[in-house]
């Protein structure tokens, strides 16, 4: 896999896999460490097969956050709720190809706000569906497990879908990042890093681990 691919290797720690209970010390513990963002996964139960958290709580994580907040919505309608994240504090909006009937309009709808605007792909959608839209993206984020679980195991076919967006990137002079959202740990992270992504979002393997902030670091060092 494309050993001269260069990447960015940023890490964006998701909250999902944090305690709750301790929320305040998660975030404190990514402000600490070499993290990159804050990745806020809003689920709805609809879209998704889970509930998680909604405006209120990324509203709070943005007051003590140092990190840019990253937030993924993984709703339906998300054009209805878009402003509503950006006054809570989203420097990242990504919203899903497979929600977004009028996807240009939405990715324009985030960027009019000043901030970048993301697309994201379940396992089964192939990156070639963004060929029309990926000079006006700032992100892609590529599911790596079916979304509404954290602790997941990684798909494998990932790897061939970094490499064939970053070609599509590269191809059409795109400025978007791709981050890999999912089963992520050093072994997984590293092939990602050399296929082409630039962000990883990590959650059971951070936030499982005895020194989450030392795990980020080595994330970035792979």
């Amino acid at each position: 896999m494309g050993q001269n691919i260069i990447s960015m290797r940023l890490i964006a720690p998701s909250i999902l896999a944090a305690n709750f209970n301790k929320l305040g010390d998660a975030i404190e513990m990514i402000n600490q460490s070499e993290a990159d963002y804050v990745h806020c996964d809003v689920m709805d139960g609809v879209f998704v097969p889970n509930i998680s958290f909604g405006i209120p709580i990324v509203q709070d994580i943005h007051k003590i956050s140092q990190k840019p907040l990253d937030v993924h919505l993984m709703i339906v309608n998300p054009e209805r709720y878009i402003q509503d994240f950006f006054r809570a504090g989203a420097s990242v909006i990504t919203v899903h190809y497979e929600t977004c009937p009028h996807l240009h309009r939405t990715i324009q709808q985030i960027s009019d706000l000043g901030i970048k605007a993301s697309v994201c792909l379940n396992p089964h959608t192939p990156v070639a569906l963004l060929e029309d839209i990926i000079e006006e993206l700032d992100m892609v984020l590529l599911m790596s497990v079916n979304p509404g679980f954290g602790g997941q195991k990684f798909i494998e076919n990932t790897y061939s879908k970094v490499v064939a967006l970053k070609e599509m990137i590269l191809r059409k002079n795109s400025n978007a990042l791709i981050e890999v959202d999912g089963g992520v740990n050093f072994e997984v992270g590293k092939k990602l890093y050399d296929s082409g992504a630039d962000i990883l979002v990590v959650g059971s393997f951070v936030f499982g681990s005895d020194h989450p902030a030392e795990t980020i670091a080595a994330l970035k060092r792979l």
